[in-house]
């Protein structure tokens, strides 16, 4: 919706560039857990899905169209670093006697509850701020970006990997 408003032309095949993205990094996850390790991929899963909402908040159909490929491409990081790395984690840390459990909590808070409570808030917001031609886009994209800016210091702050899985 939100390209077709800008009237970005081929909006869809443009956001295919999104799963390219993902599919490249999910081949480099490996590297980036050897080097970075599990707390700074999640930060920086959460410091791509701020920076994304803020290219998507000030970039255009015209010159700042490289803003839009741009956040679109940070899919790739944005799910593999926050999601994949999320997942991991959890079967990881979890132990073989409630892995599959600890899974399927991680799922219902993420892609369940989680997306639930966002997509519901997404639509408020933007049903706050349609205009007479569409939506002020930058407005409503500026939400979810200070929003994962917050939920971002917040992991920083208390967050702690201790690196010892659970022995199950």
């Amino acid at each position: 919706m939100y390209l077709n408003e800008l009237k970005v032309s081929g909006a869809a095949a443009k956001m295919s560039l999104g799963q390219i993205s993902e599919t490249v990094f999910m081949f480099l996850m490996p590297l980036f857990f050897m080097r970075l390790g599990v707390k700074k991929m999640l930060i920086f899963g959460m410091a791509a899905w701020a920076i994304r909402y803020l290219l998507f908040g000030f970039g255009d159909a015209g010159s700042g169209m490289w803003m839009l490929y741009l956040g679109i491409i940070l899919h790739g990081i944005c799910y593999d670093f926050f999601f994949v790395t999320g997942q991991i984690y959890t079967d990881r840390i979890a132990g073989e006697k409630i892995r599959s459990s600890a899974q399927g909590m991680i799922t219902l808070a993420t892609y369940g509850l989680g997306m639930l409570i966002g997509f519901w808030f997404a639509g408020y917001i933007a049903d706050n701020y349609k205009t007479a031609d569409g939506h002020a886009w930058k407005n409503i994209w500026l939400i979810p970006a200070a929003v994962a800016v917050g939920v971002m210091l917040l992991f920083i702050i208390f967050f702690k990997d201790d690196k010892k899985p659970v022995k199950g």
